[in-house]
């Protein structure tokens, strides 16, 4: 067969269990996913096993240590995959929810309804625990999901793969409800994106390129962010000691995220008490700091932001950092280089507070809290397919609501059109 006889049967497999899965229960669907919890636990050595793997390949074709951090499974990272599934369980079921009701002047009565979108394609990038997050976040809410994760993570994702289809088997849950694509051939992830009448919502998820890429090549309505060029904002009132235990949290706690802080606007007016000590601590951490011409005045010695920096997601322990002259020149800031991303406040102004999120326009806006809390499991919202900044139809992470839609019901007593 041809990769493009190859997309086209797990399309119509994945669309012919869509169709399955949504009649099923919530009791249905949330004992098959406590299954696959058990199981991914209960075959924790295999995972590890396939995942060095995937890490000796990746050591030899001398990836980043960023990338290998995204790559590597451990047992707390098996444990935390299998939780997510759990915590999916405990959330309430979107499917068949009516969300508005209202009443016409000639007695029907007009509704809309959540249904699930169908068939989801997810094209992602090294990290093996999306197989696990993804297939969870679908099968609740009654989506099929075709998986194909990158080369890099092949065996990892296909040992997670099999356990939950394994365990999908043993419940009445279709097994091809969840398919993790086994080429690792690039031209397949194309023939996905042509297969219009089986697919209904592509997901790319990792590196710019791919998520460009996709869009560029998908005939399929597609789900994006491209980058997470982050901020911090220090104003002039805020603790210094809260500040910065937040802002290392956001850049040094895992750099290699997309909610990783990128770059740090700081209030002129507490600049000088706060930069040389943040600093100092930033590279006692490792970090590289990059600064505007006020902040290398406060440090000397650091190296110069140029204008590509404000721009950029390092994805690493680099962090740029600019003084602004007040809370709108942040402001100013994050609209002309941001990414719609995250974005934080640290201040004990409330008024200022509350300017910032009205301001603001970006996925998740914060007060006094890490940018690392824009993710759906610490939102609540259990695990996450990822995080939407193209406004259409979802924006900020994407849970199991996300993944629904809404459809028209009527309710009557044998009106007619007059």
């Amino acid at each position: 067969m041809s990769l493009q006889d190859d997309a086209i049967a797990l399309g119509k497999k994945a669309k012919e269990a869509a169709r399955r899965l949504a009649q099923l229960s919530s009791g249905e669907k949330n004992r098959a996913l406590l299954l696959m919890a058990d199981r991914l636990e209960g075959q924790k050595e295999l995972l590890l096993e396939e995942n060095r793997k995937d890490l000796d390949l990746a050591r030899q074709a001398q990836l980043s240590s960023a990338l290998l951090d995204r790559i590597a499974l451990d047992a707390n990272r098996i444990a935390a995959m299998a939780k997510g599934l759990r915590e999916v369980v405990a959330l309430p079921d979107p499917v068949g929810e009516i969300v508005k009701m209202w009443r016409r002047p000639n007695g029907l009565q007009v509704g809309k309804m959540r249904i699930p979108l169908g068939v989801i394609a997810m094209i992602y990038e090294a990290r093996p625990n999306v197989t696990a997050d993804a297939a969870a976040l679908c099968l609740k809410s009654g989506n099929a999901v075709i998986l194909r994760g990158g080369s890099e993570a092949h065996f990892s994702s296909r040992a997670i793969g099999a356990i939950l289809q394994q365990a999908s088997a043993e419940t009445q849950v279709p097994q091809e409800a969840i398919q993790v694509v086994e080429s690792k051939d690039r031209a397949m992830v194309h023939e996905l994106l042509q297969l219009e009448d089986y697919i209904d919502l592509v997901i790319p998820r990792g590196g710019e390129e791919l998520i460009r890429m996709v869009t560029a090549n998908s005939r399929v309505p597609v789900i994006k962010h491209f980058k997470g060029v982050c901020h911090v904002y220090v104003d002039n009132d805020a603790s210094v000691e809260m500040a910065e235990r937040i802002c290392i949290n956001a850049k040094v706690q895992r750099p290699a995220v997309c909610n990783a802080m990128e770059t740090l606007l700081v209030h002129e007016g507490i600049a000088p008490a706060f930069l040389p000590s943040m600093i100092a601590k930033f590279q006692a951490a490792g970090v590289e700091i990059r600064g505007c011409e006020r902040t290398r005045a406060l440090v000397p010695g650091i190296k110069a932001a140029n204008e590509a920096d404000w721009t950029t997601e390092y994805l690493d322990l680099i962090l740029s950092v600019r003084v602004v002259k007040d809370m709108s020149g942040a402001i100013d800031h994050i609209e002309r280089y941001g990414s719609q991303h995250t974005e934080t406040i640290v201040t004990s102004d409330y008024q200022k507070a509350r300017e910032f999120l009205n301001r603001v326009n970006s996925s998740a806006v914060l007060v006094n809290a890490s940018t690392r809390f824009n993710d759906g499991g610490e939102l609540g919202l259990g695990a996450e397919i990822g995080i939407s900044t193209s406004k259409i139809h979802a924006f900020g992470p994407m849970g199991l609501e996300e993944l629904t839609t809404t459809k028209f019901v009527v309710l009557g007593d044998g009106q007619i059109r007059e």
